[in-house]
């Protein structure tokens, strides 16, 4: 085997492939280069690589032209909008990716970012820090804030992340109202949520947590109708796809009250211009798309892929393949 890695990597899960091969390691985020396809594919050809991993690398066709001797392609991420499937299959090559490697980050920076709109934390850290806390009651004045025990929380999408916030919702004392038409609602019951309408989880729920696709069927799902139907003392949070909010809609009911406040990890283009308005939005928290930035979520990604080139190697089925008709034993 030749492996070339181009995601971040933990030292662990490179010493375990080092012992199966020869392995080339240049996380992307290290080198900041982002390869030309053709170019990638090219170098894969010379060096005689038979399986690369990527993180955020283009894998198209013209990379599967130049490198006939490709077997396995490892996405380290659960999205594959970056990888032609189809015609990796038409090559033969298999490919895997490590579905669900920042649930539980992802959930976890959600309740984070809860409890910082709840607690209005950022404004109390500037009002410290900003030397403007000379009175020592003036925080249960203006800082009163509210608790995630006793409230309810609405939870649109309930694939891996929306279900691991639903359950940590729950396990806080937090009722969840949960929308996602993908799911049955024996299923959404199964976890401890109460299934909703979409309008329903506008108007009861005081916290409502994105956790969708970015795709054409959820773009602007979040607009000025699901906005003008929640509390005005309720939440917005989106952890999922900056599309998924229609931006203009939101900025109106920040600066109107409609809404008590937002928090977004993700904007639709990024990084966010120095020109958005959403910079300049009263009540809003804005974190640049770090929801799955963390140590564990590359050692889970490093250990997943690294569990599926062993497999490949030895000509077993692999876990998280998206074109299992791809066999192993039969690949090249």
């Amino acid at each position: 085997m030749r492996a070339l890695i181009l995601a971040p990597f933990s030292d662990r899960s490179l010493a375990r492939l080092r012992r199966l091969g020869a392995v080339t390691y240049e996380s992307w985020l290290e080198t900041g280069r982002i390869h030309d396809p053709a170019e990638l594919g090219a170098r894969i050809a010379a060096t005689g690589a038979d399986v690369l991993v990527v993180e955020a690398d283009f894998v198209f066709e013209e990379l599967f032209e130049a490198a006939p001797g490709l077997r396995l392609v490892g996405v380290c991420r659960n999205a594959l909008n970056q990888i032609d499937i189809e015609s990796a299959t038409e090559h033969g090559v298999v490919v895997t990716h490590a579905r669900g490697r920042n649930t539980n980050a992802v959930a976890e920076l959600t309740l984070g970012l809860m409890f910082a709109l709840a607690r209005q934390i950022p404004r109390a850290h500037a009002l410290v820090a900003g030397g403007g806390w000379r009175d020592p009651v003036a925080g249960y004045r203006i800082l009163r804030g509210s608790e995630i025990a006793g409230s309810t929380v609405g939870v649109i999408g309930c694939g891996q992340i929306g279900r691991a916030v639903t359950r940590k919702c729950i396990a806080l004392g937090a009722r969840v109202l949960a929308y996602d038409p993908l799911v049955p609602a024996r299923r959404l019951r199964a976890i401890g949520a109460t299934p909703a309408s979409l309008a329903g989880v506008a108007r009861a729920s005081d916290c409502v947590t994105l956790h969708v696709p970015a795709d054409e069927g959820t773009a602007g799902l979040i607009d000025a109708a699901f906005l003008g139907r929640m509390r005005r003392t309720a939440y917005v949070i989106n952890t999922s796809g900056g599309g998924v909010v229609d931006t203009g809609a939101l900025i109106d009911a920040l600066s109107s009250g409609r809404i008590a406040g937002a928090a977004l990890d993700v904007f639709d283009g990024q990084p966010l211009p120095l020109s958005s308005p959403l910079l300049s939005a009263p009540n809003v928290i804005l974190t640049p798309h770090i929801g799955g930035a963390t140590a564990e979520t590359v050692t889970r990604q490093s250990r997943m892929m690294t569990d599926e080139i062993e497999r490949l190697l030895t000509g077993r089925r692999l876990r998280y393949a998206v074109n299992p008709e791809v066999d192993p034993a039969r690949v090249r």
